[in-house]
């Protein structure tokens, strides 16, 4: 009786966020599954989020991060949808298993709306167009006359068919209204390679995975896809400000959990997030990542994730993209 009252004050607001971190989270452990392989800015990012609920919930439970690889990231997914709606297991979301796989496979057995909840909007980090580092494309304007000059000739790579890559490649041709060539590769490293020899002539890529291609300077960037400047790249223009309006391609990454696990126990876990992005140094390290740190509460991220639900779901219908 005592800890349904508790829990009734909790979800009343009558108690601070530490005392909802203590109803739902006393000691036992947390898992984080990462729906790709380790090492990659999705693992690190969902190491930092552990880092910060350890730091941000009483008694400091540990967090697990646990890799669960295959699909597209949709076998991740699955796995969090798998175990108990408690909040004690959450995904490290990004577009792929959450916006863009539920359009392109249909039977992944799951819809993002109906069965994950928005726990914390984490960062988002743009779509930035590169091409090698002597290419004769000085700017974004040089890549729509040559596109326009010869259709379907330009090309540009990807980490593969139904990738962040691939899509924002095909929401600039759409935007723009030129005809370029989509060559697939398996990840971004063989992708970004035949860039740099000169095989592709670009790639629009989510920022952290060139960050070191750009930094060494074997990759120019030419712009940004954001809607406004970025502090990621202050001096590099919008890909609109270049001349394809109404262009606005970037990544994000954030945690989720199992729909129907307990308000309160949501609440805990971004309040924690929020704590954690607040700091300086977390904040540092996550900007030097590519990545700019955003937070929010759990219902504006939900509706951020239900426009990008909307806004690709629109992209893959009208580019008519398919998976085998």
């Amino acid at each position: 009786m005592h800890r349904r009252c508790l829990l009734s004050a909790v979800m009343a607001g009558g108690l601070a966020g530490s005392a909802t971190a203590q109803v739902h989270f006393p000691g036992r452990p947390l898992r984080v599954v990462v729906p790709f392989a380790a090492g990659g800015s999705t693992d690190i990012l969902a190491r930092l989020c552990a880092q910060m609920l350890t730091e941000g919930l009483p008694g400091g439970p540990p967090v697990v991060v646990d890799n669960v690889t295959g699909a597209g990231g949709t076998v991740g997914a699955g796995r969090v949808l798998e175990a108990a709606a408690d909040g004690h297991t959450l995904l490290a979301g990004t577009p792929g298993p959450v916006t863009i796989n539920p359009h392109l496979l249909p039977q992944i057995g799951y819809q993002p709306m109906r069965d994950l909840a928005p726990v914390a909007f984490v960062g988002d980090s743009p779509a930035v167009v590169v091409v090698r580092r002597n290419s004769s494309l000085r700017s974004v304007a040089d890549l729509l006359a040559r596109a326009r000059e010869a259709p379907g000739h330009l090309t540009y790579a990807s980490a593969g068919i139904g990738s962040f890559a691939h899509l924002s490649g095909e929401l600039f041709e759409w935007r723009a209204g030129v005809d370029m060539i989509h060559v697939p590769y398996r990840g971004t490293a063989p992708a970004a390679t035949d860039v740099m020899a000169g095989r592709i002539d670009a790639m629009f890529e989510n920022l952290p995975s060139v960050q070191g291609y750009v930094a060494s300077g074997d990759l120019r960037t030419l712009a940004i896809g954001t809607a406004r400047r970025s502090e990621l790249l202050p001096g590099v223009p919008t890909v609109a400000e270049e001349g394809v309006p109404r262009y606005d391609s970037s990544s994000w990454f954030g945690l989720f959990v199992r729909a129907g696990s307990p308000p309160a126990a949501i609440a805990a876990l971004n309040a924690a997030i929020e704590a954690g992005l607040r700091k300086p140094d977390m904040r540092a390290t996550i900007l030097s990542m590519g990545v700019e740190p955003v937070g929010g509460t759990p219902a504006a991220f939900r509706g951020y994730i239900a426009r990008k639900l909307d806004e690709t779901g629109e992209l893959i219908r009208a580019a008519g993209i398919t998976v085998e």
